[in-house]
């Protein structure tokens, strides 16, 4: 009996560390533990940003812990959407600017939670060579999207969207996009320079110096 118990336990042991086993894998799936180089469209032009990510990484701590600098950067300027009278944009129309690109929807509560973050953010560094572009992607009823903005009382956030979520779904492709909400920083160029998915408080000091940092020619 002593002998069949001590055998059970055993089975249980391995049991239990083949369950953590597929935590961890599952963690590094959502978070990219280890850091993620992606897939695909690989840009010559991006190596500056790669250089930006490898000297903010110190600055990945606190509310922006799960930022992940880019180690293979990829061209992002194409990515498209519109803007709020439904003209046709691209990443590439803020060229010369850093960006913190989010993609956002109105089913998903934790990018509800995260907007007046991104707002206060936006109040506090964009314009000039900074903005924040939150792309809402709700494929049905789009004027939901603008009555969430009216309702938490957005006031410093331009309205982007692609209905099509086609900008979901080429992030995806590309390694960069595993859910909602995923957040990119990209550079001057349309490069990225890093990604976040999931929440951020965005307005907090972390962020901004993570952000200041980016765009710092000068180091």
């Amino acid at each position: 009996m002593t002998t069949h118990k001590a055998g059970v336990s055993r089975l249980v042991k391995v049991a239990l560390a083949a369950g953590m086993v597929g935590i961890v894998a599952g963690l590094a799936a959502v978070y990219g533990i280890g850091g993620m180089s992606g897939n695909g469209n690989a840009n010559p032009q991006c190596q500056a940003a790669e250089a930006i990510a490898g000297r903010i990484t110190p600055y990945r701590t606190g509310d922006v812990a799960g930022f992940i600098p880019t180690s293979q950067s990829r061209f992002l300027a194409d990515l498209a959407f519109t803007d709020a009278d439904g003209k046709a944009m691209t990443v590439a129309d803020f060229a010369g600017k850093t960006v913190l690109l989010n993609l956002w929807a109105t089913w998903c509560a934790p990018c509800r939670k995260e907007m007046p973050t991104l707002d206060a953010l936006q109040e506090a560094m964009g314009g000039g060579d900074f903005d924040v572009v939150a792309v809402n992607i709700d494929r049905r009823n789009p004027e939901r999207a603008r009555q969430f903005y009216e309702q938490i009382g957005v006031e410093n956030l331009a309205f982007y969207a692609d209905p099509s979520s086609q900008i979901f779904e080429e992030l995806k492709k590309r390694g960069r996009a595993i859910g909602m909400p995923t957040t990119l920083l990209v550079d001057k160029k349309g490069c990225e320079i890093g990604v976040l998915h999931g929440i951020a408080e965005w307005d907090s000091p972390d962020a901004k110096a993570l952000i200041t940092a980016a765009m710092d020619e000068t180091k």
